[in-house]
């Protein structure tokens, strides 16, 4: 019978506590084997081509780089998988963890707990779970940024007819979202709601990041709070997004859906079932297949669906998922996907 190999981690932290705690709890799984430990950012890379793990377990405010140029020397040089670790308390290493999202990082987990009494609590399966999952997906390379020129995007015609757009995003969501989010003017005439899986605490250091450099305002949703256009609504933790009736957002506890909370399928439905065709379902880079369900109740309603394409997805299991159950009407790259919600806002596009 043949043995499946072990996971080969990396652990790059400059505090001794750290790396030791992370790399007991890592142990303690018979699946992972730790290859080595490194101290300093300038020392990542190297390590990276001597010990070829098979993913990075990388402490936020690393000495010699910290989080964000870490993870963007490490996907120029050596695309390895990387997972952050950070602590959701501590409102600097928020903003760290989602600027190394958007260097390529592919999730944040929150730093092991000191003591698991004798096992492992949610926290810390959560943490391997994490870990595990991650190794498995395949990066691509980046490159250095050079000088280009920048297009602005194609602006809305008066009178749009789209009055609601619905997105959601897992694994690789954060750099997504930049994207597409960056490239709706100001004056955006329809309101846009958004469900990012992220570990819990990170969620509001990703709204404040998204609004910093984006056009339309992008901030919490709060529940009762009226829909405005020209807004962006980000689902906060541990609640679904939704809309009551027209007008409000909707803020839920009811049970997760698929192990989610929020969900996409419950802010897919939800929206769908309020807005009908005036409404356009977006479905972005992630894992798994949260939103699937979501989108047969748009689909039913006669609301656009559009998914990212697996070239520019970091995993095209959402987005596929949807695909392969016959619910989407347009498959595209990620770069044409704010062009494709400007043209459904015209009164042809969304005829």
């Amino acid at each position: 019978m043949t043995v499946a190999a072990k996971i080969r981690v990396l652990i790059a932290d400059g505090s001794i506590v750290d790396r030791e705690r992370i790399g007991a709890l890592l142990r303690s799984d018979p699946g992972i084997e730790v290859v080595g430990e490194v101290t300093r950012g300038t020392s990542v890379v190297e390590s990276i081509k001597r010990c070829r793990p098979d993913i990075v377990a990388l402490g936020v405010m690393l000495p010699g780089g910290g989080g964000f140029e870490t993870t963007r020397e490490i996907m120029i040089e050596v695309p390895t998988p990387v997972v952050i670790v950070s602590n959701e308390a501590d409102g600097q290493e928020v903003e760290a963890s989602i600027l190394a999202l958007r260097a390529g990082a592919l999730a944040i987990v929150a730093r092991p707990p000191r003591d698991h009494n004798g096992g492992l609590d949610q926290a810390a399966r959560h943490f391997i779970s994490t870990v595990k999952g991650m190794a498995q997906v395949k990066v691509v390379r980046h490159w250095r940024e050079q000088s280009r020129s920048v297009r602005a995007p194609s602006r809305p015609t008066p009178g749009a007819r789209l009055q609601i757009v619905a997105i959601a995003a897992s694994t690789g969501g954060p750099a997504a979202l930049q994207q597409v989010l960056s490239e709706l003017p100001g004056d955006f005439p329809a309101a846009v709601l958004v469900v990012q899986h992220i570990a819990s605490g990170f969620v509001d250091g990703l709204a404040t990041w998204l609004n910093a450099l984006c056009s339309v305002k992008v901030k919490l949703a709060t529940h009762g709070e009226a829909i405005q256009p020209h807004a962006v609504y980000v689902a906060p933790d541990g609640h679904h997004l939704g809309v009551d009736g027209r007008s409000r957002i909707l803020l839920s506890l009811a049970d997760p859906i698929g192990g989610f909370r929020p969900s996409a399928s419950f802010l897919f439905e939800s929206v769908a079932r309020a807005f009908g065709p005036s409404s356009m379902h977006v479905i972005l880079t992630g894992m798994g297949q949260d939103g699937v369900a979501g989108l047969r109740a748009a689909r039913a309603a006669g609301a656009k669906i559009l998914a990212q394409d697996e070239a520019s997805s970091v995993v095209f299991g959402m987005p596929g998922a949807a695909v392969a159950a016959g619910l989407v009407d347009s498959v595209v790259p990620l770069a044409a996907v704010a062009r494709e919600i400007l043209a459904a806002t015209t009164k042809e596009g969304n005829a």
